[in-house]
């Protein structure tokens, strides 16, 4: 260990892909509900608004997973700071199992 440690870029990385992929699944669940119960008989699966809730879906799960896979390699850097490495890879793979999670309930729902 240094006299004084430097936080890893990655780790820093990982940290705010962990918190934009949360907040955006969030706000996009939120979304997806309003649309769902404003719409007579519930969201049209093929609508065009559907798909794109569906396409930012899979964006966002892929943005959390990178979280993860940075967060990973802001842990093995040696000489930094391990703190926002952890903390994104924390948040991300939250992000990530939470929103597969919910994904396969609305699957098994239907």
């Amino acid at each position: 260990m240094g006299p004084q440690e430097k936080h890893s870029g990655i780790g820093i990385a990982s940290f705010i892909a962990g918190i934009v992929s949360g907040m955006a699944m969030f706000l996009l669940i939120v979304i997806a509900g309003i649309i769902e119960e404003s719409s007579p008989g519930g969201i049209d699966e093929e609508s065009p608004i559907a798909i794109v809730v569906g396409l930012f879906l899979f964006l966002f799960l892929f943005v959390a997973l990178v979280g993860v896979g940075l967060g990973i390699g802001g842990l093995i850097q040696n000489d930094r700071q391990k703190l926002f490495a952890v903390l994104g890879t924390i948040f991300s793979a939250c992000t990530f199992l939470g929103t597969l999670l919910l994904v396969l309930i609305g699957l098994a729902m239907e």
